[in-house]
């Protein structure tokens, strides 16, 4: 039976009141497979790698997001769904960024958009959510950026890095971000964050004490094999099903068995 979506003000009032699971999906199957067990649904521009197999987040335009992003939002009842706004669409101004969160809000019908960045985009977070759009934050580790902060480094590793990550997050939860995600950092630090804020903080790679987890979906299924980063658990192995499963169809397509005329149209079928 189908319940009413979640909005961010449903998130934002779990805080204290049980763990968030929140999954990515970029298509409208597998937005659906994760609809009726996840809180968040999240159109990440982690597609970029996924499904178009670039090195980084940092290929994927604003017209992609909002294109996967309608997959989605068609293959959801339940979930709210957070789209991100892809790298070189919000970072040049505030203005710029309203005008791609609302061309993402409006195209889309998601509940909300997500952007990277801690005290350096803490206006642009008050601006969109002033302008009615509910922001997910995205502090920690940010893979838009990585390439220019040296590689994806876990971060609060020393002092001055703990401090940037608190302040980080205290900026984006007072600019009015109604969860925040935390990814790539040092556990205490994750602890330390997610006990100190007024909202929830989606940890991946983080703590188990975040108010939710998020993860790749594609990773946790296990659909990729060449590689599964530290914080992933994989919970199923569907590359080796669909690789078993592709193999048996070549198989039967080569040695004919695959059609048989069962799978035909206008033929009589013969009585036993």
């Amino acid at each position: 039976m189908v319940t009413e979506r979640f909005n961010a003000s449903d998130i934002r009032a779990r805080k204290g009141r049980g763990r968030l699971a929140c999954l990515t999906a970029y298509d409208m199957p597998m937005a659906k497979c994760v609809d009726q067990h996840c809180d968040i649904v999240l159109v990440g521009d982690s597609l970029a790698m996924v499904v178009y197999g670039l090195e980084t987040t940092r290929g994927v335009t604003l017209d992609i997001m909002i294109a996967h992003g309608q997959a989605v939002m068609r293959g959801t009842e339940r979930a709210c769904v957070v789209v991100d706004l892809p790298h070189g669409s919000y970072e040049t101004s505030p203005a710029q960024a309203v005008i791609s969160a609302k061309r993402v809000f409006d195209e889309t019908g998601c509940q909300a958009v997500k952007l990277e960045g801690g005290e350096e985009m803490a206006e642009t977070v008050a601006v969109i959510v002033a302008a009615g759009i509910p922001v997910l934050g995205h502090i920690g580790l940010l893979p838009q950026k990585a390439e220019h902060r040296g590689g994806f480094k876990i971060q609060g590793k020393d002092d001055e890095g703990a401090a940037q990550v608190c302040r980080d997050a205290r900026a984006i939860e007072d600019a009015g971000a109604f969860a925040i995600v935390i990814e790539g950092t040092v556990e205490v630090v994750a602890r330390t964050v997610t006990e100190q804020s007024g909202v929830p903080m989606i940890g991946i790679g983080a703590s188990p004490a975040c108010d939710g987890q998020i993860l790749v979906t594609q990773d946790m299924v296990g659909l990729f094999a060449d590689f599964t980063p530290k914080f992933v658990k994989r919970y199923g192995d569907a590359g080796k099903m669909i690789a078993e499963a592709v193999g048996n169809y070549a198989d039967e397509v080569r040695n004919g068995q695959f059609p048989t005329l069962d799978h035909c149209f206008g033929v009589k079928k013969t009585k036993d």
